[in-house]
């Protein structure tokens, strides 16, 4: 590499390889889901301060996130480990459906190796930092809840990411790059509707069912659809609509996302699903109470900083995989049907032309340009973008998953216990490393960053989706399945 410090960070994550992926596997066999990470944010936390690091724990109301920091003064840069498993996708480390645990949680969206990363490039950062004295700090993000849009959000709300001059993450994905795409803003919020019951047969008209009303309200959210702008997204499940058919259901719960390229809009629509729960009281006589859990931003990428994270990534080379690893990816191939896999390349034609001659690949060893910045809203949501509202943020990706498969699923889980995942990891730790050391020691990268972020700010000013006296779901400890 052309930078020698940069060179000695990378040779210290492969000299401590074991460790990180020693991280990366605790994660995924725990495969915590949101705000019961308790066992993943005590590993990280402890290993980061055995290692010299000032840790914060329970930080933002929420007993698994912390901030873990080092050195002092200026630049001040941030790394983001995320630490939440999804509900019901357990696997073993196999190419076919066989989960590790029935019916429990896996890590299908490749968190164990977001904290992994961040973990061992923080570690790689202060044996540099402190070897030649490289003034700067830096500040590991023990991450919560990041499914649910609780961790980062209420985190940026309470300060603990003020200050900073650039933060980076790590997302496993299908491919090497750094993506430019803004993702959706978006509202979490459930309504629960109160009737009362009776006999279904033998006296309905002494009951008011309170699933009626959760029925009715997603009649007019159905007919709003045809009217908002066609990168939203309103999606929901019912929780809970009744007992059995003889009982009129006396209460009833329903779970809302709402999604839209821009916050204002969010707003927007949101203001309207009121009206439709008001409107289905109306309608069933029942009345109901709203609970809203919380809210992000859309995304504010950062080109200096994807640009600079892509040149990394090609001075240190993507991985190779061996004959088993190849025959594994081919294996857990077979599970994405073909027309599907099509169809995920069709999309991802728009931005990589050469996209379409991945039709036979499994694991992608290309590295791309950034790209997606012209692309506004559409997709998911993360709260990495209410970060990335207050300093220049960049997320990045390494090929981990295989060509085509779905996202949240399986064969996310099953790729991630086994050394192809491990080899994504460990590139992603060397990439970010690196970066952060281009931080540290170029002020004119620092500089070029901060002006990106102004400019994608100007006309902008960040207010917090939360309400101040909003406190994290920590109800949903209980909810979650074990």
């Amino acid at each position: 590499m052309s930078n020698d410090l940069k060179e000695r960070a990378v040779a210290w994550v492969e000299e401590n390889s074991e460790l990180i992926v020693d991280a990366h596997m605790k994660y995924w066999e725990w495969a915590e889901v949101g705000l019961q990470e308790i066992k993943t944010g005590m590993h990280m936390a402890d290993v980061l301060e055995e290692h010299g690091f000032t840790v914060e724990r329970g930080v933002a109301g929420m007993p698994s996130a912390f901030v873990a920091t080092y050195g002092s003064g200026k630049p001040v840069i941030g790394l983001m480990g995320e630490l939440d498993a999804l509900p019901s996708i357990s696997n073993k480390a196999v190419p076919y459906r066989d989960p590790l645990v029935e019916g429990g949680p896996g890590h299908g969206c490749g968190h164990n190796s977001y904290a992994a990363t961040a973990l061992g490039a923080s570690l790689a950062l202060k044996a540099v930092m402190e070897e030649e004295n490289i003034p700067g700090t830096i500040k590991c993000f023990g991450c919560p809840a990041e499914e649910t849009l609780v961790g980062k959000v209420f985190m940026v709300r309470d300060g603990f990411f003020d200050g900073l001059d650039a933060c980076l993450g790590h997302h496993p994905g299908s491919m090497n790059t750094s993506g430019l795409r803004s993702g959706n803003a978006m509202n979490s919020v459930k309504f629960e509707f109160f009737g009362k019951a009776s006999h279904a047969a033998g006296s309905p008209e002494q009951g008011i069912s309170a699933m009626d009303a959760v029925e009715l309200m997603n009649v007019g959210v159905n007919y709003m659809r045809e009217h908002i702008v066609q990168e939203a997204r309103v999606h929901y499940i019912v929780e809970e609509g009744g007992v059995q058919p003889n009982v009129v259901p006396p209460y009833a719960r329903t779970w809302y996302y709402v999604r839209a390229p821009r916050r204002d809009l969010v707003d927007r629509y949101y203001k309207r699903l009121l009206k439709m729960a008001e409107g289905a009281d109306l309608m069933a006589e029942t009345t109901h109470k709203v609970e809203f859990l919380t809210g992000v931003h859309n995304g504010l990428p950062n080109r200096p900083l994807a640009e600079q994270v892509v040149a990394n990534m090609r001075e240190i080379g993507a991985p190779t995989y061996t004959d088993e690893e190849l025959e594994f990816a081919a294996k857990l191939g077979e599970s994405v049907p073909r027309e599907e896999k099509m169809d995920r390349l069709q999309k991802l034609s728009r931005f990589i032309p050469e996209a379409m001659e991945l039709e036979h690949i499994n694991l992608d060893s290309n590295i791309y340009d950034p790209f997606g910045e012209e692309i506004k809203g559409g997709g998911g949501s993360s709260d990495v973008a209410d970060v990335a509202w207050n300093c220049p943020t960049q997320q990045f990706s390494t090929a981990y998953f295989i060509v085509g498969a779905p996202g949240h699923s399986w064969q996310h889980t099953a790729v991630g216990g086994m050394s192809i995942g491990h080899k994504a990891t460990i590139f992603a730790t060397k990439v970010m490393a690196a970066t952060v050391v281009d931080l540290l020691t170029g002020p004119e990268l620092v500089k070029k960053v901060r002006e990106d972020w102004e400019e994608r700010m100007k006309g902008l000013t960040y207010k917090s989706p939360l309400p101040p006296d909003l406190k994290p779901p920590l109800d949903q400890l209980e909810k979650q399945p074990e």
